[in-house]
């Protein structure tokens, strides 16, 4: 089960997130974030004296739209290449924006083929719904 996550727009900020806040806003696991961070994904992440991640606005917009795109389905590797490309700035505009639309136009597919899908689940109920009025009729 997903956890459920704050909308950005419910938190007063002025203060930077620990891993576990963030974590609990973002609705991704600590794990995950390291793990992210790790492979890039997660960028600059600024540390506190400790050496403690230490969470901005910036890094939750940005994790927000990271959750988007897993749940729309964009494979990992793809999320990984958004997120070089974004680093580099607006010269890489044109591509992150190519990427975004072959992801939108798989995404679209995938919202068809689910369409059929559940119009033919509810075909098969109501199948089932006939079925059991017509039993109960005798």
């Amino acid at each position: 089960m997903a956890k459920q996550r704050h909308h950005i727009s419910k938190l007063s900020w002025g203060v930077s997130l620990n891993i576990k806040e963030f974590s609990k806003i973002s609705g991704i696991s600590p794990h995950t974030l390291r793990y992210y961070e790790r492979i890039g994904v997660l960028q600059e992440i600024r540390r506190n004296a400790s050496g403690h991640r230490d969470f901005s606005e910036k890094d939750l917009l940005w994790a927000e739209f990271v959750n988007r795109l897993k749940e729309t389905g964009m494979p990992l590797e793809q999320i990984k290449k958004y997120a070089f490309l974004r680093q580099e700035g607006e010269k890489t505009a044109n591509a992150r924006k190519i990427l975004l639309e072959n992801h939108a136009s798989v995404l679209r597919k995938r919202i068809l083929k689910e369409k059929q899908h559940l119009q033919k689940l509810e075909e098969k109920i109501e199948y089932y719904n006939k079925t059991i009025l017509s039993k109960e009729s005798y």
